[in-house]
């Protein structure tokens, strides 16, 4: 009698959970050693993992990353090197995977690896204007402050003495 009859249906479903983790947590290590770190990077020359979706990275291919080694908290995003940021992934599949399966290591690991990947560092950032002017660095936009951003209600006009004005205004 094999083990998967003698379980109940609900040990059944605890046990593949389990598996399923234990298989995570073991990619999770396996692809920062030699083997796993080569089987990534043709992966990434592939663009399996998604591009950045800002526009000043121009389409840089991203990584996968956890932001927590400890499974279920996070699910998985993807590491743009270019930016530097995270994403959460366009694919649903990818975005349902949990993040501990790949770490939180593996981006930079990776890319310490493999240097000639890093991109070359941009200076073209994007600069915000307003009918063609750049925003002033001491203005509200760059301010952090809560009571400067706040928006502050004009009090309501009396309809009474606007509707009286117009009336008036009209019987002369």
């Amino acid at each position: 009698m094999a083990i998967e009859e003698s379980l109940t249906e609900e040990q059944q479903e605890l046990v593949e959970s389990a598996a399923e983790m234990l298989y995570g947590l073991i990619h999770a290590r396996y692809i920062i050693t030699n083997r796993g770190m080569q089987a990534m990077y043709e992966k990434y020359a592939a663009g399996s993992f998604g591009r950045c979706p800002r526009a000043l990275c121009c389409g840089q291919a991203t990584l996968p990353v956890g932001r927590s080694d400890l499974p279920r908290n996070y699910t998985t995003q993807v590491f743009c090197p270019e930016c530097r940021d995270i994403f959460t992934p366009r694919s649903s599949r990818s975005a349902s995977i949990d993040g501990a399966y790949f770490g939180t290591t593996f981006p930079h690991l990776f890319l310490m690896t493999f240097p000639e990947l890093i991109p070359c560092q941009t200076t073209q950032t994007f600069v915000p204007r307003v009918f063609g002017f750049r925003i002033s660095r001491t203005s509200i936009y760059y301010t952090n402050s809560s009571s400067e951003t706040t928006l502050k209600r004009r009090p309501k006009s009396r309809s009474i003495k606007a509707a009286s004005w117009t009336a008036g205004s009209v019987a002369k």
